[in-house]
């Protein structure tokens, strides 16, 4: 995800924003190659704020809205899943592919299992597919069904609407009409209590809702909306907010720097009229009020001993330098009037123009120089030399409800740590091999230091970087329809970064499009710095980024209108990035890593995420130094001195958060492996990528149950019973 601002969002929905301190990436809206959490979903999402409901729900819903609700849901309620229930374009049926060479390639099935990363199921595995329907072991009256399946749809409606009222980002996005003192609430105890109370209360209504009497794919949203609101209510526990809250942000997801973000135009707020930069003033004159809460919180922390380690805080210290250092003119602040609509009249723009302007120097402006000089001269002195959770008070419990959190599973550590060291040493042999295909005869290391430094290895234009892309693109089109039964309607651009960005930017990343607006996903590739940037991961990031990686899951969920908000719009970080990176895996399958230069970029990428494992633990569980593990990822793979630092320095940041990749897709490949085990030449890879993508950013426990029924159902039945 990397920036991850959407790029689960590398910035990729309390609530977070309440959780703060690496709440987990819900969904991504630009996903980075780097994979840092920052925005997602077709809504917004950072460390702050790891879910966002679809659009505003009346609580109380009129005649007319359930009649069109229960109308909508009767169409697919008895084939829920069936691709006709869905937007997509469907892709003509080739033959079958029953396996391939990548399910051998992963046999660590064995592996997963021995360290305890196989889902521990709290939810029956039911059948969630047409064909797969299966009828209640005790019939309940037809009228009966559909009160308990629109009492479910009522919930969710009603959970979407409080959630928007309260959500203090909702203001900053697209069709909102809430303003500044909506804005204002955030980091306040009120808004603790209100999101707990909400949460709560859909918790215990949760509860009258028979999960039995529910057509199956009813059955997923009701598994997949109770893992979220019980994540939620355990992340609101005092035990686990006061190690929260107390730290609003950091260097890595944060309203000092999301905020500039989301008001620009591109963002996710919306200059359709004057109203709308009338409204965004307001926005601009409450942002005071939400750093001086921050602080308070930050205050809170040193209070109790809770705070961010020193390394941290000097850099969001740079961030807001580099911020204060901008004119008016060129800030973000001043980019809305750019492109003031052409119906605004001559005195209107003049206006807005100097509203702006001076919303900027008396608010915006003096709200960053005072958290400046807060961070600098009060919590910095106070700041923790130590890096790992594991030596703040509280860290380790911490830390282990961030791996909860961030996989959607309870893993212990050491058991994560293990199989990092096990994916390294694996990988590591692979690339031995490919090493001696290019040409090398030498040693790993060596030649580690060889690809740094050999041209051959890196672009000398960007046309390079555009025109393959362009052809890896068409390249993946092509393959398609032999792997999936549906691809997105919401076209996907690929574009080199803009100037003003590229310098901070990783190697690529993805900005997702918003179908209702006809707005297409944007797949950025980094043109700053060539001799710094690998032909050879060009394939593979493709893959991750656009198709049939993050642009592919994103934007079908999105598109498909029979799912609930919160599974089209919403997602965890094991999922979405776990699909990128099984995504990337598929060019073994489509045959593109044929290519020696190609495959070293793919085991390159892979390495980085097996590495992650090791180092994330390592840093958080075992006491490691910033320079050991800066030390371990230069002596494990090719990157750069530079890139290695700001890996350790994001886990640092976001303890668990990188751990998602690896473990997300190796679920992914191990659910692949027992399908086509049990089912041999029944096995259909793309109804497998159906139900994986079918019904959105599922946890993973409900993915495995779901799995685990389609699987149930494709097995040949004996005669005389009903399938």
């Amino acid at each position: 995800m990397r920036p991850v601002f959407q790029r689960a969002l590398r910035l990729v929905r309390y609530r977070g924003w309440l959780l703060a301190a690496g709440a987990a990436l819900r969904r991504p809206a630009q996903l980075d190659r780097d994979d840092l959490p920052q925005r997602r979903g077709g809504r917004w999402t950072d460390r702050f704020y790891p879910h966002r409901p679809e659009h505003p729900a009346r609580t109380r819903l009129p005649p007319a809205v359930e009649q069109r609700i229960a109308r909508r849901d009767a169409q697919s309620a008895d084939h829920a899943c069936s691709p006709a229930s869905r937007q997509g374009r469907q892709v003509r049926r080739h033959e079958v592919v029953p396996g391939s060479q990548l399910a051998m390639r992963f046999r660590n099935a064995a592996t997963l299992l021995a360290l305890g990363l196989s889902c521990a199921l709290p939810f029956p595995a039911l059948p969630v597919s047409a064909e797969a329907a299966v009828q209640s072991s005790h019939p309940v009256p037809a009228a009966d069904a559909e009160r308990n399946r629109l009492r479910l749809l009522r919930l969710f409606a009603e959970d979407a609407q409080r959630e928007d009222e309260l959500d203090p980002l909702t203001p900053l996005y697209a069709g909102a009409t809430t303003g500044g003192a909506q804005f204002e609430r955030m980091y306040t105890d009120a808004l603790d209590r209100d999101v707990q109370a909400s949460a709560r209360k859909s918790r215990e209504a949760l509860r009258t809702v028979d999960r039995a009497e529910l057509p199956p794919k009813l059955q997923i949203s009701y598994d997949t909306f109770a893992a979220l609101k019980d994540d939620e209510l355990a992340w609101l526990q005092p035990e686990l907010r006061r190690l929260t809250r107390v730290r609003p942000f950091n260097h890595f997801g944060g309203l000092h720097v999301e905020f500039p973000a989301m008001i620009a135009p591109g963002g996710t707020y919306d200059y359709a009229d004057e109203a709308d930069y009338r409204r965004a003033l307001t926005l601009y004159r409450a942002f005071p009020r939400v750093i001086d809460n921050a602080i308070a919180r930050f205050r809170q922390g040193m209070a109790s001993g809770v705070v961010e380690p020193r390394l941290t805080v000097i850099n969001m210290i740079a961030q807001i330098d580099a911020l204060l250092a901008q004119s008016y003119e060129d800030s973000p602040f001043s980019a809305p009037l750019r492109q003031v609509p052409e119906t605004l009249s001559d005195k209107s723009r003049k206006a807005l123009a100097s509203a702006f302007r001076s919303a900027t120097r008396e608010a915006i402006w003096p709200a960053y120089r005072r958290l400046r000089q807060f961070l600098q001269a009060e919590y910095l002195p106070e700041a923790r030399d130590s890096i790992g959770l594991g030596e703040m008070k509280g860290g380790a419990q911490l830390y282990r409800a961030l791996i909860r959190r961030e996989t959607t599973l309870t893993l212990e550590p050491e058991a994560i740590h293990q199989l990092g060291l096990s994916e390294v040493a694996r990988i590591q042999r692979e690339m031995d091999r490919v090493r001696g295909q290019l040409g090398n005869s030498g040693t790993l290391p060596a030649f580690f230091d060889e690809i740094r430094g050999d041209p051959r290895f890196h672009p000398t234009n960007g046309s390079q970087l555009s025109d393959g892309f362009a052809r890896i693109g068409k390249q993946v089109d092509a393959a398609l329809p032999r792997w999936f039964e549906r691809v997105p309607e919401t076209p996907m651009l690929i574009e080199p970064y803009p100037a003003y960005r590229e310098k901070f930017e990783a190697g690529g990343s993805y900005s997702e499009g918003a179908p209702e607006r006809g707005k297409p996903g944007v797949f950025y590739y980094n043109t700053y710095d060539l001799p710094h940037r690998f032909l050879s991961g060009m394939t593979t990031l493709y893959m991750h980024e656009g198709v049939p990686g993050h642009h592919f899951q994103i934007s079908l969920a999105q598109e498909d209108q029979s799912l609930p908000g919160f599974q089209r719009y919403g997602g965890n970080s094991a999922f979405v990035e776990g699909w990128a990176l099984y995504a990337e895996t598929l060019g073994y399958d489509m045959g593109f890593y044929r290519d020696p230069l190609q495959h070293w970029g793919t085991l390159d990428d892979e390495m980085l995420r097996a590495m992650r494992l090791v180092v994330d633990t390592g840093i958080h569980a075992k006491g490691w130094s910033r320079q050991q593990a800066i030390d371990y990822m230069l002596a494990n793979s090719g990157m750069g001195r530079s890139d290695a630092e700001a890996e350790v320095d994001r886990y640092i940041a976001m303890p668990a958060q990188a751990l998602a990749y690896k473990i997300g897709a190796l679920t992914i490949q191990r659910l692949r492996g027992k399908a086509q085990e049990q089912l041999g030449a029944r096995f259909d890879i793309r109804a497998f990528h159906e139900e994986v993508l079918g019904s959105g950013a599922l946890p993973l426990p409900v993915l495995e149950a779901k799995i685990d029924g389609w699987i149930a159902a494709s097995r040949p039945h004996r005669a005389g019973v009903a399938r």
